[in-house]
């Protein structure tokens, strides 16, 4: 699985001219190999404690942006009480992330030409106007969900960048040893802050349906009202903390690359784009992840929603949620760093894990419809199906992620990632969308899981891998 590298017509444009190797030749020397490399980048192969700074500082953005993107939907029933929302503003607010997405390009573009330094602090700035927005005290109920809905419209505006600059910042900082650790624990971190969401928001709210441990006269409309809007203020504090330590300190590059391919030349934006629409290969990879992620991030979003017509409390559905994405985001580390020591089996291990996601989401959808297959529809198997779901499905992401660049490279990963993700939200989006619509019987909703993992491991198993960007570290390194 880990022989697949390009063709040597494909490597040759990486290399640069005289690195590939000629007939009865071996490699050229690393003075040779360091001098195709561009003159700004002397020396590279130096890698700076102040990383993991960096790396913090990034994932502390992203999970921010994820907690506060799932505000609503694991206290959608306190939300109903206390604001008057309707489902279909329930849908929305979950909607407002892959909306977000529209401008993605625009935001590729941004980190493309300017680095993260001004992408990242854009992105931080939007953060903070969009959580203080939904804590502007108005009484009014109309304008407040206005204004709620705004706030979350400009929170999901920060998803491109959480989503898409890991591969990119771990390109930069770190590594061909460390990156796909580190883009694991930069694009994990959403998905952390997403699942911390499933757990603060029910635990502190209290629930109008009597599955809140408070005593029920506490559990009137004002008394709900006021725990969340301190749930807001605490979002907005975290934000601005976050936005003065990246404004003090998030340097945009180190002074000298980490490796060979963090040095080399990329493609421009216009050639990048060219490069992603003609190559089948990385489109076929791309629709393996796009599909089933999109699927699992707005069932997951609305997973209160799902649960309630088989009697799941609001409190017990927040934990289904925490613990599935707590158990992806410490297998998809640990799978990360085992790629790292390993290299070259990202195809083997998507497909392990994509058996595993088909696997455990046909076991849920069968037991939420036990009047038919009679199987046990206990706490328990419902626990089970759901965190097996979200270990399977969220750990994959890194690993995509790292298949994603290598496929493409030169392609910058900011691009790479950047066209990927903005696919997974757009099928979020439209799924979301006919949630809006057709949120009576949400059996079809449970269906698409399945259905979109089977899709992507069919698509996985036709796929053929290479690893043009490792290739080029392994030659002129050596």
């Amino acid at each position: 699985m880990g022989s697949g590298w390009s063709s040597e017509e494909e490597r040759q444009p990486l290399l640069g001219p005289g690195l590939g190797p000629g007939p009865g030749t071996a490699w050229r020397n690393r003075e040779a190999a360091a001098a195709a490399l561009p003159a700004a980048a002397p020396g590279p192969g130096r890698v700076y404690g102040r990383r993991w700074l960096v790396l913090l500082l990034f994932s502390l953005l992203a999970f921010a942006q994820g907690l506060v993107w799932n505000t609503w939907g694991p206290i959608q029933n306190s939300a109903r009480q206390a604001y008057g929302f309707s489902s279909w503003d329930i849908a929305l607010l979950v909607l407002w992330g892959p909306i977000g997405f529209l401008p993605c390009f625009a935001f590729m573009w941004l980190l493309d030409k300017r680095g993260l330094r001004v992408t990242v602090l854009l992105t931080s700035f939007l953060m903070v106007l969009g959580t203080g927005l939904r804590c502007v005290p108005i009484s009014d109920l109309t304008l407040k969900r206005r204004l709620i809905h705004g706030g979350q419209m400009l929170n999901g505006l920060a998803g491109p960048t959480v989503m898409n600059a890991a591969p990119f910042l771990s390109t930069t900082w770190f590594s061909a040893d460390e990156r796909a650790t580190a883009t694991a624990i930069a694009s994990m971190l959403s998905y952390l802050g997403g699942a911390c969401a499933f757990l603060v928001g029910p635990l502190f709210v209290p629930a109008p349906n009597g599955t809140s441990p408070l005593l029920a006269s506490e559990n009137s409309r004002a008394h709900i009202k006021d725990r969340i809007e301190t749930v807001l203020y605490a979002e907005f504090g975290v934000v601005c903390l976050i936005f003065s330590a990246t404004l003090a300190y998030f340097p945009p590059r180190p002074p000298l690359p980490p490796s060979v391919a963090a040095a080399s030349q990329r493609l421009s934006y216009r050639r990048s784009f060219c490069r992603l629409l003609s190559n089948l290969r990385f489109l076929m990879i791309a629709l393996a992840y796009a599909i089933p992620l999109g699927v699992f991030a707005g069932w997951s979003g609305v997973l209160d929603l799902i649960l309630t017509p088989v009697h799941v409390s609001q409190v017990d559905a927040g934990w289904i949620g925490f613990w599935s994405i707590v158990g992806g985001c410490v297998v998809g580390i640990a799978m990360a760093r085992f790629a790292d020591f390993i290299r070259g089996m990202l195809k083997l291990i998507l497909l392990l894990l994509f058996s595993g996601a088909t696997l455990s989401s046909t076991w849920f959808t069968l037991t939420c419809l036990n009047s038919i297959t009679h199987l046990p529809l206990t706490t328990v198997t419902l626990y089970a199906s759901c965190i097996l779901l979200g270990v399977f499905l969220n750990s994959s992401v890194p690993i995509f992620f790292e298949l994603f660049v290598e496929t493409v490279y030169p392609v910058p990963e900011g691009i790479t990632c950047g066209v990927v993700t903005f696919l997974s939200n757009m099928f979020m989006g439209v799924l979301l969308f006919f949630l809006t619509f057709y949120h009576t019987e949400l059996s079809w909703f449970n269906w698409c899981l399945p259905g979109s993992c089977l899709l992507s491991l069919l698509l996985i198993l036709c796929f053929r891998e290479s690893y043009d960007r490792l290739y080029l570290d392994v030659v002129v390194s050596v």
